[in-house]
């Protein structure tokens, strides 16, 4: 079976390495060195002044939403992982969803603009496949209207807009690092901001609001993360450049081979130093993506439909909101195997198949 993604696996013996200091230190959690080491590593990789590491991207979501201090309404995508809207409800507010652009497949400013109300307080706006959003219209919309800016990079690692982190925009920007993304640490993520501030709230939720053993400041959550996932980062990311660079190559190698008048993408934000996260493919219709997707199934390679179905669907938000693009897209996208190490000749059988389908009408 062609998984749709892969883990990338460090060397064991690297591994152990770290599990041995783990071990001889008899510390598992709670801030080890480990864990301290991961976020001066990644804000130096990254660039980033500010960063902390989380159990997972929900739970960064979670923490700053609640650092930010927001209630009402955020308006959010309806084109993203569930876990995007989730954590708005999670929080105890409201999402209100505004449509996509028809070009980038991202949240549309213009769309964002006719759902503000009193009752809203901020924009969540997801960076899909780890393509930037309109993030200078995105910044115009709140401050012109007061409203904290979140950004979910989930898909984001390592890509760079106008010279800079993806993740240093916004007023805080999240990360995941679960197994499915290019950068991993196996369960985790990061919360990324400006504000010294602000980082700290976020830091004093992430571990219950603990400011000593026996003394807290304001309300918290268990979002720590491990020496043992922390040390598969520290692994990983000694192959960062490798593993962006091999996506590079097969990212480009799908668009040598798959040129076709009924196959559409996504357009890159220009200004961008993409990291080749997903290969989204967009097909002429519903059906033809259910005929793709069953021709690839029956030759053993795995796909998934990211991101479907449209959020605004979710029978937990509030309302029903006309998000027509969103509504369409996510019926016609399939997300193509994408990993470290798949091979050219992988990607020649998985275009054979889907040419099959397409040529067949």
């Amino acid at each position: 079976m062609i998984t749709v993604t892969r883990p990338f696996m460090p060397p064991l013996d690297e591994y152990v390495e770290y599990l041995t200091g783990i071990w001889s230190r008899n510390w598992i959690t709670n801030n080890g060195p480990l864990v301290n080491d991961l976020e001066l590593q990644l804000k130096e990789k990254l660039h980033l002044d500010h960063l902390i590491f989380v159990a997972n991207g929900t739970i960064a979501l979670q923490i700053a939403i609640k650092a930010l201090g927001l209630a009402g309404e955020i308006i959010t995508t309806p084109y993203s992982y569930v876990a995007t809207t989730s954590s708005i409800v999670w929080e105890g507010c409201r999402p209100v969803m505004a449509d996509i652009c028809q070009r980038s497949w991202n949240i549309d400013p213009t769309s964002i603009a006719s759902r503000i109300t009193p009752q809203t307080t901020a924009i969540l706006a997801t960076h899909v496949y780890g393509n930037p959003c309109d993030i200078p219209a995105l910044e115009q919309i709140a401050r012109d209207h007061g409203l904290k800016l979140i950004f979910d990079g989930a898909h984001c690692f390592g890509t760079r807009y106008r010279g800079k982190s993806l993740m240093s925009y916004g007023d805080i920007s999240t990360m995941s690092f679960h197994a499915t993304k290019l950068f991993s640490t196996g369960e985790g993520g990061a919360v990324v901001c400006n504000s010294p501030e602000l980082l700290r709230r976020a830091a004093l939720m992430r571990n219950f609001g603990h400011t000593a053993p026996t003394e807290f400041d304001g309300v918290g959550i268990n979002g720590k993360n491990s020496e043992l996932h922390a040390a598969l980062g520290l692994c990983n990311l000694k192959y960062i450049d490798r593993i962006l660079q091999d996506r590079k190559n097969i990212f480009e190698n799908y668009r040598k081979l798959l040129r076709h008048p009924d196959i559409k993408y996504p357009e890159i934000a220009d200004d961008t130093l993409y990291n080749h996260s997903y290969y989204p493919v967009l097909f002429k219709s519903h059906r033809t993506m259910q005929l793709v997707e069953r021709e690839l199934l029956k030759n053993q390679v795995s796909t998934r439909r990211y991101f479907y179905p449209s959020l605004s669907s979710l029978d937990y938000v509030p309302g029903r909101f006309a998000t027509p693009i969103a509504d369409d897209i996510a019926s016609r996208v399939l997300c193509l195997p994408m990993y470290y190490g798949l091979s050219f000749a992988e990607q020649r059988m998985i275009t054979r198949l889907v040419f099959r389908v397409l040529n067949n009408g």
